[in-house]
């Protein structure tokens, strides 16, 4: 840069060396502008769960059977998300509608840096649009709510055996005989907050019995990192990604084929988020996120 300010000083009435010594200091300029806003995102404090894998819930809100439906999309949608990310997918439980959706679904999700991508799902998401049981075309809103647990192990969060009761019950569906007549089914509740979980996704009873209790690990440590998350949303109102399950964060309008979120302001594709096409919006998400807190290490400096 130096060198072609020196360059341009010393150039004197010769125009097209002066314009070429200009065009150099402008683009070295702006390229030491770009590495200095890169070295401060790369300086920003990262979340600790930032490189953890993660569940991810989906429940159905408001809406009826519309509202199981749409978990079920939901649930489709991140699967293909997962997929197109390399990551593994393993559903843990799953409570069925009788419309044919999802009442409920929990979702192992492992890979690289699962949790920094899929934190920003959490909240409600809320489409508008006709359901295919709605004979007069009128436009119906439903919700479903998306919970991101990173997961954690035995040593982050320590249970109390005598915290937990757990029976045992025979699982039904498909799966042979054995399915029915052996106890391999765990449904197992924790006391102190009444977090109730029944898993019958494996054969065997200990298999079971710990996935159920991985799920509690997530659960329970979502409970403490919401409690440290409202803390700091107190200082951070503007943040994306506060995490909050009560928080709106997008509308799904089917009329017009567009995702609205709403932390951030703008409009997506409707098509490409259900095709899996998440990655733009999270992408959004990821640089609000880091330009909320490079201003606010700006003030506190």
């Amino acid at each position: 840069l130096d060198e072609s300010r020196e360059l341009f000083q010393d150039a004197g009435d010769d125009g097209e060396i002066r314009e070429m010594a200009r065009e150099d200091v402008t683009r070295i300029e702006a390229r030491l502008a770009a590495i200095e806003a890169e070295l401060k995102v790369l300086l920003l404090p990262k979340d600790p769960n930032d490189e953890k894998n993660c569940m991810l819930e989906i429940r159905a809100g408001t809406g009826g059977d519309e509202a199981g439906i749409w978990a079920g999309d939901l649930v489709r949608v991140y699967n293909k998300y997962a997929e197109a990310q390399g990551w593994t997918i393993q559903v843990m439980s799953m409570s069925e509608a009788d419309s044919g959706g999802v009442k409920e679904c929990m979702i192992q999700i492992q890979g690289d840096a699962v949790y920094s991508k899929l934190k920003y799902e959490a909240g409600v998401h809320r489409v508008q649009r006709v359901p295919a049981t709605e004979t007069q075309g009128r436009v119906h809103t439903s919700t479903a709510t998306v919970a991101i647990m990173p997961e954690v192990d035995e040593v982050e969060v320590v249970i109390d055996p005598k915290d937990i009761s757990l029976t045992t019950a025979r699982s039904g569906g498909a799966g042979g005989q054995n399915v029915n007549k052996v106890e391999t089914a765990v449904d197992l509740m924790h006391k102190p907050t009444g977090i109730r979980i029944f898993c019958t996704q494996e054969r065997s009873q200990l298999k079971n019995r710990e996935l159920a209790m991985t799920m509690l690990r997530a659960k329970l440590y979502d409970i403490q990192l919401r409690e440290q998350q409202a803390e700091i949303t107190e200082r951070r109102k503007g943040q994306v990604g506060t995490g909050s399950r009560s928080e709106k964060i997008r509308t799904y309008n089917y009329k017009d084929s567009r995702v609205t979120d709403h932390r951030l302001g703008k409009n997506f594709s409707l098509n490409d988020f259900l095709s899996g096409g998440v990655e733009d919006i999270i992408q959004n998400c990821i640089f609000q996120d880091q330009q909320a807190l490079l201003a606010e290490l700006g003030e506190e400096s």
